[in-house]
C-alpha cells in the first residue's frame, strides 16, 4: 500500500498552500520513545484528523514516511494499513496512485491508540483534573500563538493562508467543521513561526477534539464562533498582539464552557 506521490498542497477546497507547511513539517518529526507502530499510526491520523493532508490528497510514500519518522517501512506499511481498515486511506493504482485521505473520512473516535499520541482512554473516565489540564494547555499554547503570529510580519502568502482558512470555516459544513476549525487554528500556531509550538498545538487540539467530538454542535455557537474568528483573524492581520490574544482567550472560554458543562 505504497504511496507514489507526496502531497499535492491543494486542499479539497482548491485554495492553495504550501506543499510542506509548518504544520506538516512538525507532525512529521522523528518518532521517539513508546510503541513505534502506536506512535507513527497516532502521527498519519494527527496529519489527516487536523486537515493538515486533506480528504483527496495523498499521503507521502512510504520510504519518506518511514525516512521523517525514522521507523521501518514495515512499520508505516501496518499503520497505514490499520488506518486502511478503519476507513481512514485507501490505495489507487496506476501512473497516479498512492495511499489516499478518504473522502468522506469517517466520524468518530479514531483507531487505536490516542489521536493525541497518549494511551488509549475513555472520555467518560477523564476526572475534572485532567480536564482543567488539557483546557489550561490550551489556553496557554494557543493565545501565545494568537500573540506570536500578530507580532510577525506575515508574507502576502501567509496572509492569504490565513484568510483561506477563514473562509473554509465560515463555509464548512457540519461533517467538516471541527477540521476546518482545527485547521485554521493550526495555521495560525504556524505563523508563530515556531514547529515546537505547532507540534504542541497539534497534540492539545487532538485531545481536545477528542472531548469535544463528545458534545452536541450547536449552530448559535458556530455562529458565535465564527465572528470571534473574524476579530482573531482581523488582529492578527493588522499586527495587534493584544487584541489578537484577548480575542482567542474570549474564544477559547466559549468552548471551555460548554466542554465543562456537557461533560464535568
Amino acid at each position: 500500500m505504497s504511496g507514489n506521490a507526496a502531497t499535492t498542497g491543494m486542499p479539497s477546497g482548491g485554495i492553495p498552500e504550501p506543499a510542506e507547511s509548518l504544520a506538516h513539517e512538525a507532525l512529521s518529526r522523528p518518532v521517539r520513545g513508546g510503541n513505534a507502530f502506536e506512535e507513527t499510526l497516532a502521527r498519519l491520523l494527527q496529519l489527516i484528523r487536523l486537515g493538515i493532508v486533506a480528504p483527496g490528497e495523498a499521503l507521502a510514500p512510504e520510504r519518506e514516511l518511514a525516512a521523517r519518522f525514522e521507523v521501518s517501512r514495515d512499520t508505516v506499511r501496518e499503520a497505514i494499513r490499520s488506518l486502511a481498515d478503519a476507513g481512514y486511506l485507501e490505495s489507487r493504482r496506476g501512473r497516479y496512485g498512492g495511499t489516499f485521505v478518504r473522502d468522506p473520512l469517517p466520524t468518530g473516535p479514531g483507531p487505536g491508540p490516542r489521536a493525541d499520541g497518549g494511551p488509549s482512554e475513555s472520555v467518560s473516565s477523564l476526572t475534572a483534573d485532567e480536564l482543567d489540564d488539557i483546557l489550561t494547555l490550551r489556553a496557554v499554547l494557543e493565545v501565545g500563538a494568537a500573540r506570536a503570529a500578530a507580532s510577525r510580519a506575515l508574507t502576502a502568502a501567509e496572509r492569504e493562508s490565513l484568510n483561506a482558512r477563514l473562509v473554509e470555516v465560515r463555509t464548512a459544513d457540519a461533517a467538516d467543521y471541527r477540521r476546518l476549525d482545527s485547521r485554521l487554528h493550526l495555521t495560525i500556531a504556524e505563523l508563530s513561526g515556531s514547529p515546537r509550538l505547532v507540534s504542541l498545538v497539534a497534540d492539545n487540539r487532538m485531545a481536545v477534539n477528542r472531548l469535544l467530538d463528545r458534545i452536541p454542535l450547536l449552530p448559535p455557537n458556530i455562529a458565535h464562533s465564527d465572528e470571534q474568528h473574524e476579530q482573531i483573524v482581523w488582529a492578527v492581520l493588522v499586527g495587534d498582539a493584544d487584541r489578537a490574544a484577548a480575542a482567542m482567550a474570549e474564544h477559547l472560554a466559549g468552548s471551555q464552557s460548554l466542554l465543562r458543562a456537557f461533560l464535568s
